[in-house]
């Protein structure tokens, strides 16, 4: 007997993400992403039962009668969730039935009648490789597969239950769903954002054929609108709008911008002879440069990206199309797919699509605006079981692969193919253990700079030094504090960063004879310059890694415009006894602690005070100008 409708109607609104994250991931990918979206929210508003009290409802009112109410518990039939979903299951599974003329159509397999959106197409976020990978795969299943597949992912059912609700839901052969539905290794990456219909990204829909249609179908009623508006006003029309063109007319600039043949190409020596040094001074290399249709497509494509297109963009990047004839980077085959690069001036945009066929396409954007010598020394080609391929600059005459965490190995040298294209080397990985962390030494210029990816499109330069005096990495020194700091990177990857500088801006003796510490400051500063990162980091003598002590966003120490930073942490010495550790920059004069059943202050700019373990203190200190500054948040 179904739930009584108003526990059913709970159900829904309480596990409304899972029902349409359910619904999506089992409906057949060939509807597309944006009719699979508005078909799993419109399965799931329609799996409310169609009478209005029923088993939940009886219950109610015996306990009304004399029981006591039950505790709610885990989503089960009682809730009305298993009821509501094996109807949303149901639905999807009707919905990967071909239509034909030997019976009517069901429900499910029509367009949903609401949720409607007019003139947008949605879908759900980009997610990486593996994301991209599991979603093709799941496309070579049939519907019960991909039902199989998300009753024990997302559902977590074991395999009996799985079976069960797979009968109910009207499956000839549960059994042979459940053999096809592959490696539970896999299950996490269901909950990743690429499969959440209710986290969306929206484009337009299709504007020349929106507006073809448009026109055809208001022709007619407009026309005699017009007419009549004219022949009521005793003057006679509208005024007129100058030297603009008609509203229906195409704009070259914007064509021109389309047109393959336009496309900037840069000379091959230019960066010899430029006064500026950056990405408008790359040459076009690749396989592909004279491909007309491949760059046509590429354009196309960044112009008005379809429902198929995977895109993403880093923080502060504009992901609209190019404002005139973009400079070609790059085009060629890489791996298994074909890679175009473009730049224009602002952003440099990676267009792939498969070696074979072009009906699904990746586009990804990165602000690169004032690009130099230094920051500009390389691209992400491409990113494949882990391992990635990149671009380097025509100037950069020397390529090696050096592990941070290890700071006394030399680099490992790397040859570049003639494109400059590099062999694939290991990403560091954005989570697990960190047991290395690779990083690139491009060599060009007269200076050898150091490069890592944090999964975008453009590598992060990695420096050393106070604010305003930043420097490459190169001294021995230096290397032993990247080998400490390294592993804290992913806290700043995917948020757009243009360079990291690690910066020792003090070091102090430890009570007891315990040694001396460093305080380290990282900052990774974006290519759109705010949010910016800070961490101030505290390395205890013979400790393998850094441990944080502060962190903020967006604020300026640590930076040309505050070069200082205070920070303190609870530190515990070999004797057992808990201290209070602050050290602050060169700019503080004294340093005060209190709070927590602890009070003192150094003069200076380093400061320890015994403390109670657990002690939650407040830290404060003094400029050499007199002014009183906070520690770092």
């Amino acid at each position: 007997m179904p739930p009584d409708v108003e526990l059913a109607e709970a159900a829904i609104v309480e596990h409304y993400p899972r029902l349409v994250r359910l619904a999506y991931l089992v409906l057949p990918p060939s509807l597309g992403r944006n009719r699979r979206v508005l078909t799993a929210h419109s399965m799931a508003q329609r799996a409310l039962p169609r009478g209005r009290r029923g088993a939940g409802a009886q219950a109610a009112a015996a306990a009304v009668q004399g029981g006591v109410p039950g505790q709610r518990g885990t989503p089960g039939a009682d809730s009305g969730y298993a009821y509501v979903r094996l109807r949303v299951l149901r639905a999807a599974l009707e919905a990967g039935i071909p239509l034909t003329f030997r019976a009517l159509p069901r429900r499910a397999q029509l367009p949903p009648l609401l949720p409607q959106v007019w003139g947008l197409r949605l879908f759900p976020r980009s997610g990486g490789a593996e994301e991209l990978a599991l979603d093709q795969w799941l496309a070579t299943l049939d519907g019960p597969g991909r039902a199989a597949c998300v009753l024990r992912a997302l559902e977590r059912l074991p395999e009996p239950e799985v079976l069960r609700v797979l009968t109910e839901a009207g499956v000839a052969n549960p059994a042979a769903a459940v053999a096809e539905s592959g490696d539970p290794a896999n299950d996490a990456l269901f909950a990743s954002p690429e499969f959440d219909p209710c986290a969306l990204q929206a484009r337009p829909t299709d504007l020349l054929r929106r507006r073809r249609f448009a026109r055809a179908s208001l022709a007619a009623a407009a026309a005699l609108a017009v007419c009549g508006a004219l022949l009521a006003l005793p003057g006679g029309g509208w005024g007129a709008d100058g030297a603009a063109a008609p509203p229906y007319a195409l704009n070259a600039a914007a064509q021109q911008a389309l047109d393959p043949g336009k496309l900037v190409r840069v000379a091959p020596t230019a960066w010899r002879t430029s006064s500026r040094t950056g990405f408008s001074t790359w040459p076009a290399r690749g396989d592909r440069t004279d491909d007309a249709e491949l760059l046509r497509r590429a354009l196309a494509v960044w112009a008005r990206p379809g429902s198929a297109v995977v895109a993403s963009a880093t923080p502060g990047t504009p992901p609209g199309p190019p404002m005139g004839p973009p400079q070609l980077l790059f085009a060629g085959t890489v791996d298994q797919a074909v890679v175009v690069l473009l730049y224009d001036g602002l952003r440099v945009v990676r267009y792939a699509e498969p070696r074979t066929g072009t009906s699904v396409a990746a586009l990804d954007f990165a602000r690169t605006d004032a690009a130099s010598a230094e920051s500009a020394t390389a691209l992400v080609l491409s990113r494949v079981d882990g391992n990635v391929r990149y671009l380097t600059a025509p100037w950069v005459t020397g390529v090696g692969l050096r592990d941070l965490l290890k700071p006394g190995e030399a680099p490992a040298a790397l040859k570049p193919g003639r494109d400059g294209v590099t062999p694939p080397v290991a990403s560091p990985a954005p989570t697990g253990n960190c047991t290395g962390w690779n990083a690139l030494a491009l060599t060009g210029g007269g200076a050898t700079r150091l490069v890592t990816d944090l999964g975008e499109l453009t590598p992060a330069r990695l420096t050393s030094g106070a604010p305003g005096a930043e420097r490459d990495v190169a001294e021995a020194a230096e290397l032993g504090d990247w080998s400490r700091i390294a592993c804290l990177l992913p806290s700043v990857r995917s948020h757009g960063v243009r360079s990291v500088n690690a910066w020792t801006y003090a070091k102090q003796p430890l009570p007891g004879g315990d040694g001396t510490a460093t305080w380290l400051c990282t900052r990774a500063e974006t290519w759109a310059g705010t949010e910016d990162r800070v961490q101030a980091q505290f390395l205890a003598p013979g400790a393998p890694l850094a441990a944080q002590a502060a962190k903020a966003e967006g604020s300026p120490a640590c930076g040309a415009r505050e070069p200082r930073v205070l920070a303190g942490v609870l530190w515990k010495s070999k004797a057992g006894q808990w201290y209070v550790l602050a050290a602050g920059s060169a700019q503080f004069a004294s340093l005060s602690v209190s709070g927590g059943g602890v009070n003192g202050s150094a003069n200076g700019n380093r400061l320890a005070v015994k403390a109670p373990a657990g002690a939650q203190v407040e830290l404060a200190g003094k400029l050499t100008d007199g002014t009183r500054a906070g520690v770092l948040r």
